[in-house]
């Protein structure tokens, strides 16, 4: 529902006492929403100016190789393991040294936010390296699968700890139309530890990888000393000067305004303080009972029900099979005849992902959630379920092209970039009130991450039931085709949506498909329609852009 549909709806019996109660605050709104815009006049936008936000960028997300290391590294180890076994692994112990990385990360994830808070971004992301470093030392002095698993679940929290400071940064630092291709870097370097990780692997012993992996935990800690802290960090803790330092770094190259006696950063400053003077204004009006109040949001249909349909979409998504792939490439290409270097083929696969994770950006801006979903899911299920029938085919000696499977799964990870690995993640962001989203969104990664560790703690267990990796692979590309029904009957579309539509669907519908249409707008006086939407647009644009 647009804005003045919902003005309308609540008009008669709501307008006078809820504008009076909120004149304040709107008005707030309304300075900080003047501030954006005139300085969005004064704003340069070239190359040059953009180059401290992209050295920073750079910089910041450099954990992130360390980050897809991590993931990548349960594929070289276990094959290592059964082949030259310093101790004995069981396949039980196996599937714990590739899931409890997941299990670990819903814990950072629950801390990462206080001690940003805390200490900042970028001093939070130095002390994710200490249990990072921990981890690396611990698996390489392995003497045994608990020495092992505790390294790795370690490892785990690391990756949790160093990888929201790092998106934080730049949603605080980067330009707004930059904002979402400097965060791709974020997966893009995953993506490049997973690749540096298979090609490691295919020369030295998972040991020698272990030792080698501090290096890439500890150098971003080095490489953010050159970078200055969040400026809106800065401002929350009183420390000005430092903010003001810090955003003349990020502007070294934005031009004086013209007839303005402030400079660019100047200008910045005086917004990010009118912003946190609001904040201040709005905590302070809050009561005692605000875990309470948020946990009665999610009573609401504005809250159960995006979490029940997020909940269903990660179940989809790691029971697809793309992550068990990924954690257990290397034994994944053995297991489907392939002929060809099962490290070779995994490097492949890590360039191929670290080009999608580049070309996902656009895709996301251009197309709606639900048809990227949809090709996803059955672009999956179509080459999945190819690689298990050529797979069978090869062991039973009906065919010899073993090259067959090795382009059907790279082509199943092209379609898994496409929609169903990015999409649930951002939707995760979208479809919660505001009220609550903060919340929300740590609930649902937790989620996630739980389902990831059930799918990889299960791999074993569905190899044997479904007869092998022919059986599993049929296996997959089943659910990604109910996945792909699930989308299409709950999944509602997101992109190009207002908040105010989104919450006004959850409302108004279960599934998606027979929706609920718009209902009819009672005829109101134009002029008071028009002054209540504009203090509306006002406030949702500053909630969402600022």
């Amino acid at each position: 529902m647009d804005p003045l549909s919902a003005s309308c709806f609540s008009l008669s019996s709501q307008l006078s006492s809820r504008v009076l109660a909120q004149k304040t605050t709107h008005d707030k709104y309304s300075q900080i929403l003047g501030s954006t815009v005139s300085i969005s006049n004064y704003e340069q936008r070239n190359l040059k100016n953009l180059t401290p936000q992209i050295i920073a960028a750079i910089l910041v997300t450099s954990y992130h190789v360390s980050i897809g290391i991590s993931l990548a590294f349960s594929a070289i180890l276990l094959p290592q393991l059964e082949e030259n076994a310093d101790f004995e692994v069981t396949k039980s112990d196996a599937s714990w040294i590739a899931s409890i990385v997941a299990l670990t990360n819903p814990a950072g994830s629950l801390m990462v936010g206080v001690l940003m808070d805390y200490f900042g971004r970028l001093r939070t992301l130095t002390l994710a390296a200490i249990p990072g470093l921990g981890g690396c030392v611990l698996m390489a002095l392995s003497q045994n699968v608990s020495m092992l698993i505790t390294g790795r679940a370690l490892v785990g929290l690391s990756s949790a700890l160093g990888s929201s400071p790092a998106i934080v940064y730049l949603t605080e630092i980067a330009r707004k139309d930059m904002r979402g291709s400097l965060i791709s870097l974020a997966p893009a370097l995953t993506s490049l530890g997973m690749v540096l990780t298979f090609i490691m692997g295919w020369f030295m012993n998972w040991r020698q990888v272990a030792w080698l992996s501090t290096i890439f935990t500890l150098v971003p800690c080095f490489l953010v000393f050159f970078i200055p802290e969040s400026p809106a960090w800065l401002v929350s803790k009183d420390k000005i000067e430092e903010a003001k330092k810090s955003l003349m770094w990020i502007n070294k190259y934005q031009p004086q305004p013209e007839n303005k006696t402030q400079t660019y950063s100047e200008l910045q400053l005086t917004l990010l303080q009118k912003e946190h003077e609001l904040k201040l204004i709005e905590d302070s009006r809050r009561t005692g009972n605000e875990i309470k109040a948020k946990f009665y949001e999610f009573l609401k249909p504005t809250g159960y029900k995006p979490l029940i349909i997020l909940t269903g979409m990660f179940m989809f998504q790691q029971f697809s099979g793309i992550f068990i792939f990924l954690f257990f490439s290397i034994s994944f290409f053995q297991e489907v005849g392939s002929t060809s270097n099962p490290y070779l083929t995994s490097i492949f696969i890590g360039v191929v992902r670290f080009i999608m994770s580049m070309i996902n950006t656009y895709v996301q801006r251009a197309y709606g959630r639900r048809s990227l979903l949809l090709i996803s899911c059955f672009g999956m299920s179509l080459f999945i379920v190819l690689s298990g029938l050529f797979a069978h085919w090869i062991k039973t000696g009906t065919t010899t092209m073993t090259w067959i499977p090795v382009v059907c799964l790279l082509m199943f990870v092209v379609a898994s970039m496409i929609g169903v690995i990015p999409i649930p993640y951002t939707m995760t962001a979208e479809l919660f009130p505001l009220e609550i989203r903060g919340v929300a969104h740590s609930v649902s990664i937790c989620i996630a991450s739980f389902v990831m560790f059930l799918s990889l703690q299960l791999y074993p267990v569905m190899f044997d039931l479904f007869g092998g990796i022919s059986g599993v692979q049929y296996f997959f590309g089943g659910v990604t085709l109910v996945g792909a029904v699930y989308v299409y009957v709950f999944s509602p579309e997101t992109q190009e949506k207002k908040l105010s539509e989104i919450e006004e669907y959850f409302r108004n519908n279960v599934v998606y498909i027979g929706k609920k249409k718009e209902k009819e707008v009672k005829r109101v006086p134009v002029k008071t329609v028009h002054s209540i939407v504009r203090k509306q647009e006002h406030e949702e644009h500053l909630l969402e852009e600022v």
